[in-house]
């Protein structure tokens, strides 16, 4: 039925629906696409036309543009979504507003079948993390008695292939916990039958390398995983056996017309030492802070001196810091209601026009030391109203019909690229735009504290040590 649509279908006329000797094409043409409903002859057109409408409405939920593309990569979720429309060939008595609610439903048997998956998940991990270790402790003692190394699953043929399959083994299990750089396990010259791990891997690559020859479209979607994971985790930090983290957050919120309501901003400065050697230092600070940030020094932290000299000891220079855990040494908070020192300010200004509403919103970075990472302003939009037509942006933007929220998406934000302003237009309210939310990283931080040397308590001599320097939202809104 479907295939000899299109040849039913007259372009010259202006009817919504073709009718054959059995049934009724009912359509709608929306950009390059159609809305087709097939229905029976002696069903109410009128009924029908009614039904195509709402499909029609669906699609701008779940699609950014109306393109075969982004249709076939939400089809799963349109298909749900149409099968409230009709049940069994009947048309349901639903809204858009029901359909929303029912499709974001929470499933108590998903839940339960979810639970007992990370569940079965967990205990696998625990029981492969056991054989590893019994596979290791098998390794050392067949090491140290000068023994033949016990074989993997009948697959070791020798100490040296046995032993590298374990260190392998173990090596993946703990990679897979916690990403570490870990030199390769050394591999044993001349053939070994030892277990290999990821052979399997090169097979499917093989046969996807096939398909695409034969000219199938493969989408990668585990790679693509992957690149998505690699841009969320940070790369590895350099640490030394004297490792400091100094953290900052933010918690502002200011009015849509102007005027900081509050303003708070808490750091701290963490001290990690991994060597004994290293236990009894002292950390030189460098404070440039012009605002009035008020400090705290932990209670064992000897104040005198930091005060005085600005350095951070202990209060028993023959006492030594905690080794292998975070010490806060350090504390500062900043709060205030003074405009000047908003590091970033948003300008929202919506107006009406007829049934819409034209929005514009400015940026603009006023702490021209810092630079902003990975910024998204978060603009609440009306429901049920469609997707916004954006004019001009700066950066990228992101419609989420679900939750109704367009996400205007700026990679960096520092003194070369300080202001930028993004303009669309939707039907709607002034007041449905608000509260608007930012949310940024940095790696500098707000107020200039920083650790400038680390020296000996005996003989003053320095230290080595790495640094490593966060500034996050806790929260940024303008109400």
């Amino acid at each position: 039925l479907l295939a000899a649509f299109p040849k039913l279908m007259n372009t010259g006329k202006q009817h919504t629906f073709v009718e054959t000797e059995s049934v009724r094409y009912v359509y709608q043409p929306m950009e390059k696409l159609y809305m087709v409903l097939i229905t029976t002859k002696n069903s109410n057109i009128l009924e029908d036309l009614e039904t195509l409408r709402l499909f029609s409405r669906v699609i701008p939920e779940y699609c950014r543009a109306l393109e075969e593309n982004e249709i076939s990569e939400h089809c799963f979720d349109l298909i749900f979504a149409f099968d409230e429309i009709v049940a069994l060939g009947y048309r349901e008595n639903v809204n858009l507003a029901q359909i929303r609610t029912f499709t974001e439903m929470d499933s108590h048997e998903e839940k339960v079948f979810r639970a007992v998956r990370e569940t079965q998940e967990r205990e696998a991990k625990a029981e492969m993390r056991r054989k590893a270790k019994e596979l290791q402790q098998a390794r050392r003692d067949a090491e140290r008695q000068g023994k033949k190394a016990p074989g993997f699953g009948g697959f070791g043929s020798s100490a040296v292939s046995g032993g590298t399959t374990a260190a392998m083994i173990t090596e993946t299990i703990i990679e897979t916990e916690k990403p570490k750089v870990a030199p390769a396990p050394a591999r044993p010259s001349g053939p070994s039958k030892a277990l290999k791990l990821g052979a399997k891997g090169k097979e499917v690559d093989n046969f996807v390398d096939k398909l695409k020859s034969e000219g199938e479209n493969i989408m990668t979607s585990v790679g693509k995983r992957s690149t998505e994971a690699a841009k969320v985790l940070p790369p590895p930090v350099n640490m030394e056996s004297v490792h400091m983290k100094i953290e900052e957050k933010i918690s502002l919120t200011c009015g849509r017309d102007g005027g900081l309501q509050n303003m708070e901003l808490h750091g701290m400065i963490m001290l990690h030492i991994s060597d004994e050697k290293f236990a009894r230092i002292r950390l030189h600070v460098e404070n440039e802070d012009k605002r009035g940030v008020q400090l705290q020094t932990h209670p064992n932290v000897d104040k005198k001196l930091f005060t005085a000299e600005s350095q951070i000891g202990l209060k028993n220079p023959e006492k030594s810091f905690p080794i292998n855990s975070d010490v806060g040494v350090l504390k500062w908070r900043l709060q205030t209601t003074e405009e000047s020192f908003i590091p970033l300010t948003i300008n929202c200004w919506p107006s009406e026009s007829g049934n819409s509403c034209d929005v514009n919103i400015e940026y603009e970075l006023q702490e021209e030391s810092l630079e902003l990472n990975d910024v998204v302003i978060t603009i609440p939009l009306p429901s049920g109203v469609g997707t916004p037509v954006i004019g001009e942006i700066d950066g990228e933007y992101r419609h989420d019909s679900r939750r109704n929220l367009l996400e205007w998406c700026l990679p960096v934000i520092d003194a070369k690229t300080k202001s930028g302003s993004l303009e669309f237009s939707i039907a709607g309210q002034p007041s449905d735009f608000f509260p608007v939310q930012v949310s940024f990283v940095s790696k500098k931080n707000y107020c200039n504290i920083q650790v400038t040397k680390v020296t000996q308590v005996d003989g003053n001599s320095p230290v080595r040590f790495s640094t490593e320097t966060t500034f996050l939202v806790d929260k940024y809104e303008i109400l």
